[in-house]
């Protein structure tokens, strides 16, 4: 027999996102402030405040059954430590790579009891995301999580993954983080063909590609000069969720058009 519902509390955008299309956005009791998607569903309901400002006695007084969070946000551990000596019960989602992103939607269907259908988003998910196989150079694209200073993706990122998939490389796939921050006196060591923005806890309506241009130790790059610079929301690739097929799709049509 099928447990009764869950009461949750998504803490974090991307699980909310996994819990919705999953099917069970029912069970949401609360959600953070940053969570967006799908309104239809997050509109109506408590946002007790944004990530590293939560009120953890308002998600208490929720009476959740289960608290999904994550650290991916820096500081978020101490939240997460917050509900624990609250006694509240809680699932911490860190996902680096594609693959542990698949398997943090595992563990939610899992724990919702709803095993097939998690199953059944990944595997949707994965055809959706094709590997691009190439014969010729893959661009370099660099994904902005941040302007200033510059935070990219490493190698310990799902987005690595989904450039490489999506028939480019990440210049900064080799270094051995989730995300780094690009040294303004190093003039030679990175260089990219085109520079997607996608930063994070900003509209794309707010991206300004001209804080890119005047980047003097950067005009030599490829993408400066042939003016290849893009902007794809934070919320298709910052967000280790079902979304991130919609990132694919981007960085897809941005490697085509080089």
């Amino acid at each position: 027999m099928k447990s009764p519902a869950l009461r949750v509390f998504s803490h974090t955008c991307s699980n909310t996102e996994i819990v919705c299309a999953l099917g069970c956005g029912d069970q949401l009791i609360g959600v953070d402030a940053d969570s967006d998607y799908p309104p239809e569903i997050v509109s109506r309901l408590p946002q007790p405040g944004r990530d590293l400002d939560l009120d953890t006695g308002a998600v208490l007084a929720l009476q959740p059954d289960l608290v999904l969070t994550s650290l991916t946000v820096p500081g978020h551990e101490r939240i997460v430590d917050e509900f624990k000596a609250m006694g509240l019960k809680t699932i911490t989602i860190d996902p680096q790579s594609l693959d542990d992103v698949f398997a943090s939607i595992a563990t939610i269907a899992d724990v919702l009891e709803v095993s097939e259908r998690g199953a059944h988003l990944i595997r949707q998910m994965r055809a959706q995301m094709p590997a691009v196989g190439t014969r010729h150079h893959r661009p370099r694209i660099l994904v902005e999580w941040w302007p200033k200073p510059v935070i990219v993706p490493a190698r310990r990122s799902w987005v690595t993954d989904i450039i490489e998939l999506a028939g480019g490389c990440n210049p900064c796939g080799d270094i051995d983080a989730k995300s780094w921050a690009l040294p303004d006196d190093d003039h030679q060591t990175y260089t990219a063909d085109a520079i997607v923005m996608s930063w994070c806890g900003v509209q794309q309506s707010k991206y300004r590609p001209e804080i890119v241009r005047r980047r003097e130790h950067w005009r030599h790059w490829p993408a400066l000069s042939n003016n290849q610079i893009y902007a794809v929301t934070e919320a298709w690739l910052g967000r280790p969720g079902p979304r991130l097929v919609e990132g694919y799709a981007a960085l897809r049509r941005i490697i085509e058009a080089l």
